[in-house]
């Protein structure tokens, strides 16, 4: 609707979003249209406020935060919410290879693959990843997201009239993917193999069918029954794509994810996974057989028209994965510290979400209050874990999701405890029944250390 300067006397500039009067027509007030959005995501209290964070690769997981307008006067902090989730961002032999290939090949890739893009560092990674999952190839892309919206789009896209079965948790990635496929989707209630069969004998044996669904849930931490979705899948003949982001360096006797661990591996047909999180760097992929790959590469616009990975995170990927194909150290470690630090929270009887993996998400259910929680930790007590909250979880789930890290000590946990002791007091924040909840499978046969030795190993 068009308006003229008298339909807008007296009607202040700064209040329209319609536009601004001006000599009989309207100037269409575009920031007013952003300034509305972001006070809309600030009234709900989703407004997300980015921490100046300085990472220290010989100290990790400490690091220098630099507060707003105090830039100049960086404070110590530890990080304890980073997705580096073994610390290989500053292992020395990814460090070596990330140096040297800079200094061989350049900064930048040079263009897209099929545009001098496709430099030799890259064409490794893409061997070691198929190596690892067992697949005849792999396909590296930009980002965890891009591969997931890439090969969820093509693969069910170039099947004829593809029925996608998607798990109700799935990752935004996923999701984009699905939607950009333009396939028929239908949702399975979450790790719900009833439903899932269900969904499964209603599409028929001879539709084309791709299971889709994460090995490991990143926000809840819980682990999906990948041996009786593969069952389901060869029974009623469809294929699988799983996402093992939050799994893959991590888990397995090679550091290949849940399914491995399980030793499943070869029953599920694409695996995609990132090289951003167990792996330290930078980048997502996909394992498969040759031909989905092939298709992928051909036919997948996010990856034809991206220029490529660099050399230098390429090569950095690539020493990740190959060491921990051979080191299980990290691992082991790893699991031990979010063993400790889950046993330590909940016996101080701080409200932690139970589940089988390193996720120790805790819970507050007021998205206020988590940011409140989680600005009083670095602020009073030099540790920062940023607040989830709603579209990443559902409104009323609000948490702070923490990942202990190998290069976590004993020490850093008992000062994690008191710092979220001391801000759940300061906040009202309920407490739960003080007690003792051992994960699924324990890493370590030793016991962890008790809470007051912690303590006095902070001291």
């Amino acid at each position: 609707m068009w308006w003229t300067v008298g339909a807008l006397e007296g009607l202040h500039a700064d209040q329209s979003v319609w536009g601004r009067a001006k000599k009989d027509k309207v100037v269409m007030d575009y920031r007013g249209y952003f300034d509305q959005a972001i006070e809309r995501l600030k009234t709900e209290r989703r407004y997300r406020v980015f921490a100046d964070l300085e990472r220290d690769a010989t100290r990790f997981p400490y690091a220098l935060w630099r507060p707003e307008g105090e830039a100049d006067k960086p404070r110590e902090v530890t990080i304890w919410c980073s997705n580096d989730y073994l610390g290989m961002g500053g292992q020395a032999e990814v460090i070596e290879a990330v140096t040297k290939a800079a200094v061989r090949h350049g900064a930048g890739a040079g263009g897209t693959r099929n545009i001098s893009g496709t430099h030799h560092p890259i064409v490794e990674l893409e061997m070691e990843l198929a190596d690892l999952h067992g697949k005849e190839a792999s396909l590296v892309f930009t980002s965890g997201w891009v591969s997931n919206l890439a090969g969820i789009s093509t693969i069910a896209g170039l099947l004829p009239d593809c029925l996608i079965l998607s798990d109700a948790l799935n990752h935004n990635s996923m999701i984009e993917g699905i939607r950009r496929s333009g396939c028929e989707k239908q949702l399975w209630r979450h790790n719900d193999m009833a439903h899932l069969e269900e969904l499964l004998i209603a599409a028929g044996p001879d539709r084309a069918k791709l299971i889709v669904f994460e090995s490991l849930y990143s926000m809840d931490g819980d682990i999906a029954p990948v041996a009786e979705i593969a069952d389901l899948a060869k029974k009623y003949n469809a294929l699988t794509y799983v996402d093992e982001v939050h799994a893959v360096g991590m888990y397995g006797p090679r550091g290949g994810g849940i399914c491995e661990r399980e030793g499943v591996m070869d029953r599920i047909d694409i695996v995609e996974g990132t090289l951003a999180k167990g792996y330290g760097t930078l980048g997502g992929y996909i394992a498969a057989s040759m031909a989905i790959i092939d298709a992928v590469r051909s036919y997948a616009p996010s990856f034809i028209f991206t220029t490529a990975l660099p050399p230098t995170v390429a090569a950095g990927a690539c020493a990740a994965v190959r060491h921990l194909k051979k080191s299980g150290v990290e691992r082991e470690r790893h699991q031990r510290m979010a063993h400790l630090t889950k046993h330590a929270l909940q016996a101080a009887g701080l409200p932690v979400m139970s589940n089988p993996s390193h996720i120790v998400p805790v819970m507050v259910g007021d998205a206020e209050k988590c940011k409140q929680a989680s600005d009083l930790l670095l602020e009073r007590h030099g540790i920062y874990i940023q607040p989830i909250n709603y579209p990443t979880v559902p409104i009323g789930t609000e948490r702070l999701r923490i990942t202990p890290t190998p290069r976590h000590e004993d020490a850093h946990v008992a000062l994690l405890v008191e710092a979220l002791v001391d801000v759940w007091k300061t906040l009202g924040l309920p407490f739960s029944e003080a007690k003792i909840i051992p994960m699924t499978r324990p890493a370590v046969a030793t016991a962890p250390c008790t809470y007051p030795e912690m303590k006095r190993a902070a001291e």
